[in-house]
């Protein structure tokens, strides 16, 4: 991607560096009427949204409200440290004309069964620009009235003077080295004026675009004149995960290898999934994926987002032992349920059949997901039931903060996202 300050070679990250903390995920639906948020680069819709600091980069935001008429939203940035704390300084600090804008694009809900307004907006607009690097919440909400938030979708504002090097390395700990992916990486400040480099820098790294568990919070290992060197064999080792499970629901009559039936009502659809199972003992496969993200699109030669239409899907999960998980809790997890463990995306256990059910109203799109354990007792202890292969293809961003002793807020001066594989093989077992 061309906002990237560079890329290097392969990837990898996860260890003793301290994960964000789900609280801290910026990315939140606060109305049950608003579905399918979409915030991403002009054009590329597996993109993360970057804005670079007066260019002329452009973002697309698109979202449904199932209520199906017409209403004032509006939207405004909130800047934020590199931690998601809102910064406590004046608006007109940071943005560059009007704090709010009306999201006046919107069209209704055409062909689909589902009755909904579509609306979508370009950001950012030429008179409203943010003026400042760094963390961003972007907020949409009613009437103007900021207490009315519907949802908020992390943006993040680009303003280049450091140059990131990476590379991806199994880890040498007996017990991740077949597991985990481990980051190493180094950042060229050439062009700072920085005084105490280990506490000016600091640095944040994403495994596939999420901020649920990201890593950071950790000194350079060494600073050598102005290039600073992450390379602790204990920090940035990431589980490798298995490739994510995937769902095509671009069709609702034409239907998919992972779909065991659907039941098209006359204004309604559900769609039924073939049930997952636990694949913690199965060998690793490679196959492209998603990376737990998702894509609005149709097979039919229409406008996804305000023709596509809504299904209810019914998600089964089948335990090893056809019994609930003692003492855990079962979330459906990816970019579909932004990585939130609430009721709305938890499965519960039906004694009767003997596995998880779960329900999610999904556009017509192409998904990738997972399942996560949450105990009960101690909900940062989560475990991933598809196990932990080094081989797996995961992509990784840096994000590279600086705050000097007179900023009031971090900027972000880099960013640079890898691949842990880009031989892209058939399969790999």
């Amino acid at each position: 991607m061309k906002f990237f300050s560079i890329i290097c070679f392969t990837v990898a990250l996860y260890g003793t560096a301290y994960p964000v903390n789900a609280q801290n995920n910026p990315n939140k639906i606060y109305a049950a009427t608003i579905h399918s948020v979409r915030l991403h680069m002009y054009g590329d819709a597996e993109s993360m949204p970057v804005y670079k600091l007066n260019s002329g980069d452009r973002l697309e935001l698109h979202f449904d409200d199932l209520d199906a008429r017409v209403k004032s939203y509006f939207y405004t940035y909130q800047l934020c440290d590199y931690n998601w704390k809102p910064v406590n300084i004046s608006t007109f600090d940071y943005i560059k004309g009007f704090t709010q804008q009306r999201i006046a694009t919107y069209r209704y809900s055409s062909i689909a069964f589902t009755r909904y307004t579509h609306y979508q907006a370009v950001l950012p607009e030429n008179n409203s620009l943010p003026v400042r690097s760094g963390n961003y919440l972007l907020k949409v909400f009613l009437d103007g009235d900021t207490s009315k938030t519907v949802f908020t979708r992390a943006l993040l504002v680009l303003d280049p003077k450091a140059v990131v090097s990476a590379q991806m390395v199994q880890p040498f700990t007996p017990q991740f080295f077949n597991t985990h992916q481990r980051l190493r990486f180094n950042v060229n400040i050439e062009s700072l004026n920085s005084f105490n480099a280990s506490q000016q820098i600091k640095v944040k790294v994403l495994q596939n675009y999420r901020w649920d568990n990201a890593m950071g919070n950790v000194p350079p290992t060494f600073i050598r004149g102005n290039s600073l060197e992450y390379n602790s064999e204990n920090n940035f080792v990431f589980p490798g995960g298995k490739e994510w499970r995937w769902l095509d629901l671009r069709s609702f009559r034409l239907l998919s290898e992972r779909v065991d039936s659907a039941n098209n009502k006359k204004n309604s659809f559900d769609i039924f999934v073939k049930p997952d199972i636990d694949r913690n003992a199965q060998k690793y496969v490679y196959y492209q994926d998603l990376n737990g993200r998702y894509l609005c699109t149709t097979y039919e030669s229409i406008n996804p987002y305000w023709q596509g239409d809504y299904a209810t899907t019914h998600f089964n999960f089948i335990t090893p032992t056809q019994t609930p998980y003692l003492n855990k809790e079962l979330y459906l997890v990816g970019d579909v349920t932004d990585y939130q463990l609430t009721d709305a995306n938890k499965m519960v256990f039906n004694e009767t059949k003997g596995w998880y059910e779960g329900t999610q109203f999904l556009k017509q799109g192409y998904y990738s997901y997972g399942y996560k354990l949450v105990d009960k007792d101690d909900p940062n202890q989560i475990t991933d039931l598809d196990g932990n292969y080094w081989e797996t293809e995961n992509s990784y961003t840096i994000l590279i903060y600086y705050k000097s002793f007179t900023d009031q807020s971090d900027q972000l001066i880099g960013i640079a996202k890898i691949s842990t594989r880009t031989d892209r093989p058939g399969f790999n077992f």
